[in-house]
C-alpha cells in the first residue's frame, strides 16, 4: 500500500500531439455571458466534460483519418468555466507593436482546434460541437486550414521543421508533475498562442530566391538551414524564433500551423498554432519578432505577413475537462 501511494498517478493530457494532418478547423469563441453561473457557461461545461464522447462519435466513421479535437480556455473566462486554480503564466495575449508591425490582441474565450486527414470529419466535428454549444458562444474567426504539398506554407517553404520529437515532444509542449519547480496549476496542460497571419505574396514574390532565402534561414528547395547571422546583423526568421534561456539553453515549441487561404478573394494565409510548456519562450519569439534584435531589425518575413489576431489559452488536462460535468 505505501509503495501504491508513493507512485504518481499520471495525468492524460488532450491530444496536443496528435501528428500534423491534411485538414483542420481552427475556431475562436466567446461566450455570450461569461458571469460565473450563467447559462452559457453551464452550457459550456457541459460540452467541454463530453468533448471526448462527442469526438469519439465522428472519429468512429474512419479511424484511419486520425481525428482530434483540442480546447483552449482563455484567461478572461477561466475562472467561471473550470472554477480550477488558474495556471501561472495564463493571461490575455500581450500586444507587440514594433516600429513597423504590431502583433494585435484580439477577443477570444475558447479556441478550438480539430484536425484529421478528412475534411468531412473536421467538419462534421465541429457542426455537432457548435450544435451543442448554440447560444452560448459566438465565433469570432473560423478558418480552415489545409496541407499544402510536403508541409510548405503559402509562400513556399517548408513549415515546422524545428519541432520537437521523441521524448522531446512532451518535454517542451506539457506542463512536467514530476518537475518540482513547475506550476502544480498547471501540472498535464499546454499553453496555446493563436494568431492568424495574411501574407501578400506580390510583395514576397518581389524578392528573389535567394532574397526570400535569407529572410526565412533556410533554402527553399531542399530546406537546408543557413547560417546564422552575427548579433549586430540583420537576423532571418529561423534565428529570432529559436529562443534560448539565460544559461544557453534552448527551449523548443511545438509548431501545428496551417496554410489557408481563397485564392478567389485573394485571401493567402498561415495559422500559427504554438503549444508550449512555458508561455514566455512564445512571447520572447514575438518580441524578437515585432520588436527586432538588435531592436528595430525585425522579421522581414513581416514585411509580407501581416497578424491579423492574437489569443493565448491554456489547455488543460482532458481530466479537467471531463470533471466539468460533475
Amino acid at each position: 500500500m505505501e509503495q501504491s501511494a508513493q507512485r504518481r498517478v499520471p495525468i492524460e493530457s488532450q491530444r496536443v500531439d496528435a501528428p500534423l494532418t491534411s485538414s483542420a478547423v481552427l475556431l475562436t469563441l466567446t461566450l455570450t455571458d461569461p458571469a460565473a453561473g450563467s447559462e452559457a457557461v453551464r452550457i459550456v461545461r457541459g460540452v467541454l466534460a463530453d468533448l471526448e464522447d462527442i469526438t469519439k462519435n465522428v472519429a468512429f466513421r474512419d479511424l484511419d483519418a486520425a481525428l482530434a479535437c483540442t480546447v483552449g480556455i482563455g484567461s478572461d473566462v477561466w475562472d467561471a468555466v473550470t472554477g480550477a486554480a488558474r495556471p501561472a503564466e495564463l493571461h490575455p495575449f500581450r500586444e507587440v507593436v514594433g516600429a513597423v508591425h504590431t502583433a494585435p490582441s484580439t477577443p477570444g474565450d475558447l479556441f478550438v482546434h480539430i484536425r484529421a486527414n478528412r475534411r468531412d470529419l473536421c467538419f462534421e466535428l465541429e457542426r455537432q460541437l457548435l450544435d451543442r454549444l448554440h447560444g452560448a458562444v459566438l465565433v469570432t474567426d473560423e478558418t480552415v486550414g489545409f496541407r499544402y504539398f510536403d508541409a510548405r506554407d503559402l509562400l513556399g517553404f517548408v513549415d515546422g521543421t524545428a519541432n520537437p520529437v521523441g521524448d522531446a515532444l512532451p518535454a517542451a509542449t506539457l506542463v512536467d508533475a514530476s518537475d518540482p519547480a513547475a506550476d502544480p496549476a498547471a501540472h498535464g496542460g499546454s499553453y496555446l498562442v493563436a494568431q492568424k497571419y495574411v501574407h501578400s505574396l506580390a510583395a514576397w514574390n518581389r524578392m528573389s530566391v535567394e532574397q526570400q532565402e535569407a529572410v526565412i534561414g533556410r533554402t527553399k528547395l531542399d530546406n537546408i538551414e543557413l547560417a546564422d547571422a552575427s548579433a549586430s546583423e540583420q537576423k532571418s526568421h529561423k534565428t529570432l524564433s529559436t529562443i534560448t534561456d539565460d544559461d544557453g539553453v534552448e527551449h523548443d515549441i511545438l509548431r501545428d500551423n496551417m496554410p489557408f487561404g481563397s485564392p478567389g478573394h485573394g485571401e493567402f494565409g498561415t495559422y500559427f498554432i504554438g503549444y508550449t510548456a512555458r508561455l514566455w519562450v512564445i512571447e520572447r519569439m514575438l518580441e524578437r519578432m515585432f520588436l527586432g534584435d538588435p531592436p528595430g531589425k525585425h522579421d522581414r518575413l513581416l514585411d509580407a505577413s501581416t497578424a491579423l489576431t492574437g489569443g493565448v489559452f491554456f489547455v488543460p488536462p482532458a481530466g479537467l475537462l471531463a470533471g466539468l460535468g460533475d
